[in-house]
């Protein structure tokens, strides 16, 4: 009898490390696709971020020889962009976000074959090609919704090419966490890349891939500091000994510029609706060459920051004793985005955003004099204001301006210029702009998918 036990002891034991060693082989080679999709998304958010920065350097390399080459290298760059998406890839135009969110709406089995219009190789060439062209040509736009657009078709070619063996992957989860592991990358923000998939992404329990996303926002962004190096996106702003009273201004700052956010998002979504009337090539190409053309005036007769991704100014107005931008510059860098974002070229607007936010933070604390380290405060905090207007996401932005700049101590303050700008925005409309995007993506390809059905209906 003892035998009999000890024999059924030794069976059980032996049966249930059996089943312990295949869960765990399970669980790692569920794991692997997304710290190979990671350590990709890393070395591609590095190569082009580069390809982004040479753009912008030799844009101002052009404009510092002669400056009357704007009304040359804009036009040729907006049509240039314009034509590159028109002709290969219709989804990779603007931010590639709205574009990653209708991908996870489709993530279902009814629709998933349709994600390869929104996700690709293909998309991610003409992303990189697109966006190179416009801001070499001075549109306003920046490089950090593009990646995480490449970031999603990284992902996504890697969950396609997994033999039939492998352990099935959500490719919804896998959506996500690449877009997460992209903004981490670019951003170098890990906390900024999960917080932006739960509250931008998610529509399910961040306990169901949890661990895939955490590993892959860390490894894409030790990847990304491996090549590029550790660095923070701006620096180290002085935001010292600065008075609670600072609030004030902080709610000022945070409330206007959630109007001003909310309002470019409505005019944007109407210049889009109003483009769909351009029925011929002639005319889109007669809207970018009049729209270069206009930029390139402002940015020659009045300031050439109306041009590019506008880190300059948030550069300037922290880390230097010029602070206080002139009372027209939230006003250009607003103009630049609505006309290079509608513009039907790939850009992104995060960056945009940001020093929109910047310059509405520099003018209202020149008119309050604040002293500099209360101005750094009110400037970031128009920065975080800014972009949740665009956004809707308070917490990612905030979350991103705190780990871009590594000041902590003000995660009250930026939370605070988050939540004082969402509600504002929410008042003048309810949808963000993304959301909007998304919405009209999703009809595209479901129109597009069932006018293509009904053809092969017809030739059959």
């Amino acid at each position: 009898m003892l035998r009999i036990l000890v024999y059924l002891r030794r069976s059980l034991k032996k049966a249930f490390d059996n089943l312990h060693n295949e869960k765990l082989k399970h669980n790692l080679l569920q794991a692997i696709p997304f710290w190979i999709g990671s350590l990709i998304t890393g070395v591609f958010a590095v190569m082009y971020a580069k390809i982004f920065t040479w753009g912008e350097k030799l844009m101002n390399f052009i404009l510092d020889w002669n400056a009357w080459m704007i009304f040359i290298i804009a036009p040729i760059g907006f049509v240039l962009s314009w034509w590159l998406v028109k002709e290969f890839a219709p989804y990779s135009k603007g931010s590639g976000i709205p574009q990653v969110m209708a991908a996870v709406d489709l993530a279902n089995p009814r629709e998933h074959k349709k994600i390869r219009n929104l996700l690709s190789l293909k998309i991610i060439i003409l992303k990189v090609l697109s966006s190179l062209a416009l801001i070499i040509g001075g549109g306003a736009v920046g490089r950090e919704g593009p990646t995480i657009q490449i970031a999603g078709s990284v992902f996504r070619k890697v969950n396609e090419y997994l033999p039939e063996w492998w352990p099935k992957i959500s490719k919804k989860n896998m959506i996500m966490t690449g877009a997460a592991a992209g903004l981490s990358a670019a951003f170098n923000t890990p906390l900024g890349g999960i917080v932006f998939a739960v509250e931008e992404l998610s529509k399910t329990h961040i306990n169901y891939f949890k661990t895939a996303l955490f590993t892959a926002v860390i490894i894409a962004g030790l990847t990304a500091q491996t090549l590029a190096g550790s660095y923070l996106y701006l620096g180290y702003p002085k935001t010292s000994d600065v008075a609670l009273t600072v609030m004030f201004p902080v709610m000022l700052v945070s409330g206007v510029s959630g109007v001003f956010a909310s309002q470019l998002s409505v005019l944007m979504l109407k210049i889009n609706a109003w483009k769909k009337n351009l029925k011929t090539q002639r005319a889109h190409i007669l809207f970018l060459v009049l729209s270069a053309l206009f930029i390139a005036s402002l940015a020659y007769f009045v300031n050439r920051e109306i041009l590019g991704s506008g880190k300059e100014i948030m550069d300037r107005t922290l880390f230097s004793d010029d602070k206080h931008e002139e009372w027209y510059m939230p006003l250009f860098r607003m103009i630049g985005p609505a006309v290079s974002f509608t513009s039907g070229g790939a850009g992104g607007i995060f960056a945009p955003a940001l020093s929109a936010g910047a310059s509405i933070g520099s003018v209202i604390s020149g008119w309050i004099e604040l002293t500099p380290n209360e101005t750094n405060v009110v400037i970031l905090s128009g920065m975080v204001a800014f972009l949740t207007g665009i956004t809707r996401a308070p917490f990612t932005s905030a979350i991103i301006v705190l780990e871009m700049t590594d000041r902590h101590s003000l995660i009250f303050h930026l939370m605070l210029a988050g939540m004082v700008s969402s509600i504002v925005s929410l008042m003048i409309s309810r949808r963000s702009l993304y959301d909007a995007l998304k919405t009209t993506y999703l009809a595209e390809i479901r129109s597009e998918t069932a006018l293509e059905n009904s053809n092969k209906k017809i030739r059959q």
